[in-house]
């Protein structure tokens, strides 16, 4: 499988980059993922995939959480972790203003069925992402780790589903786990991060643009570069940061993931 980063994948660095994202990004076919050593987050956001799927709400969700994006109160017990993505609809442009609440277990693996810990809801930013501060989840009999939440963007309807850890061993026993739903997890510190982002079923329209005229110098769409190859555009040398197949947007100005200045 060629080494080529996923339009998705491309649109979340820019996004995180604070970049303008080039808009024939979000209509051009998705590039192969840069791994087969795991499953895909979620689908990519190409027209006929199905968005992220869903999964029962469980019997401890409870209306009226706070809105918070941090669930660590004082005195938390538990290893720090912290999930972000973002979420897109079916053309991969991201949605604002999305709702998530999330719940799950303390650290030992109990649900707060009284108040509110561990429990809190959120809304995406401008860019559609998100992030919520919290804990690894702790287990309890019949199911291996993970974190519910309902997801909801704007006169929507409801996405319920749940987030799993990779390599956990229950995985293999657990008969909801989905494959489909783990996160990419990173011990950082005393901590884990985790990445994980949605696709919603929202239709969306393809972004009507005119190509940028070509800008002079040596780059080129439709060319292969390899990691690590130099061009010029518009009398700016750049140096390419990951092999891809150039499409038209994807000019080394447009896009910080593909390219930096020299």
């Amino acid at each position: 499988m060629d080494n080529q980063p996923s339009r998705k994948t491309v649109l979340r660095a820019a996004l995180a980059a604070g970049v303008a994202v080039p808009a024939a990004l979000l209509a051009v076919p998705a590039l192969a993922r840069t791994s087969t050593q795991a499953p895909p987050l979620t689908p990519a956001c190409d027209d006929g995939d199905d968005p992220t799927p869903p999964q029962t709400e469980g019997p401890y969700f409870k209306p009226n959480s706070p809105e918070r994006t941090s669930l660590v109160q004082p005195g938390t017990v538990g290893t720090p972790l912290t999930v972000s993505g973002y979420v897109f609809g079916l053309k991969c442009q991201p949605i604002a203003k999305v709702l998530l609440d999330f719940w799950q277990a303390d650290n030992n693996g109990a649900y707060d069925n009284v108040g509110f810990k561990f429990r809190g809801h959120q809304y995406t930013d401008a860019n559609g992402a998100f992030k919520l501060t919290t804990i690894v989840p702790g287990l309890y009999p019949g199911r291996t780790r993970h974190i519910h939440v309902k997801v909801q963007a704007p006169n929507r309807p409801v996405l319920t589903t749940q987030l799993y850890f990779p390599n956990e061993p229950r995985n293999n026993t657990d008969s909801i786990f989905d494959p489909r739903l783990l996160m990419t997890v990173h011990n950082v510190g005393n901590g884990r991060e985790a990445a994980f982002d949605f696709v919603l079923n929202v239709p969306q329209n393809p972004p009507t643009t005119t190509p940028p005229p070509g800008g002079g110098g040596t780059w080129a769409a439709g060319t292969s570069y390899p990691a690590g190859t130099r061009v010029t555009y518009n009398g700016i040398g750049y140096v390419c940061l990951q092999t891809h197949v150039a499409q038209p947007g994807w000019e080394p100005p447009a896009t910080a993931a593909l390219w930096r200045a020299e």
